[in-house]
C-alpha cells in the first residue's frame, strides 16, 4: 500500500479490525502517529504503542485519558523530555508524580508541570475517526 492509502486507513472511521494489527506495527512513523492518536484505541494497542521506540509515538500516547497508573509512572521517567512534557499536563498524574516533574532537569517539563492538568480533547474532521489532541 502507498503511504497515502496507509494514512487513509489510520484515520478511517470504518477501520476494519483486521487492519488494526498492521497499523499498530506500521513502518511509517507518520501513519503510526495518526493511529496512536485515535480516540478508539484498545487498551492492548495503547500498551504496545506506549512502549514504541519512537518518542513521537510515546508522546501521542502520554496525552491519553485512559492510561493505566503504571503507564503514567513510566512516562514520568521517560528518557525523552518531550514525553515527560506531554505527561506533565495529564490529569492522571498523582501529586507525587507532579512534584517530581516540577523538579525535572528540563525547564519546559517543569513549566508544564507547574501549569497543572489539561484534559485531552477530541478533534474529528469530516470523514475521519475522532483523534485525541
Amino acid at each position: 500500500m502507498s503511504l497515502e492509502e496507509r494514512l487513509k486507513w489510520a484515520l478511517s472511521p470504518d477501520l476494519p479490525d483486521d487492519y488494526r494489527p498492521f497499523l499498530l506495527r506500521e513502518q511509517w512513523v507518520q501513519t503510526r502517529c495518526y493511529f496512536a492518536r485515535r480516540a478508539d484505541l484498545r487498551s492492548a494497542e495503547v500498551e504496545v504503542l506506549a512502549q514504541d521506540g519512537d518518542y513521537v509515538i510515546r508522546l501521542c500516547i502520554a496525552k491519553r485519558p485512559d492510561l493505566s497508573a503504571e503507564q503514567v509512572a513510566i512516562f514520568c521517567t521517560d528518557r525523552d523530555p518531550n514525553v515527560r512534557y506531554a505527561i506533565a499536563r495529564n490529569p492522571l498524574l498523582t501529586e507525587q508524580q507532579r512534584a517530581v516533574l516540577l523538579q525535572d532537569e528540563d525547564e519546559l517539563v517543569r513549566t508544564a508541570a507547574a501549569k497543572g492538568p489539561r484534559p485531552s480533547k477530541e478533534r474529528c474532521r469530516p470523514g475521519q475517526a475522532p483523534l485525541l489532541r
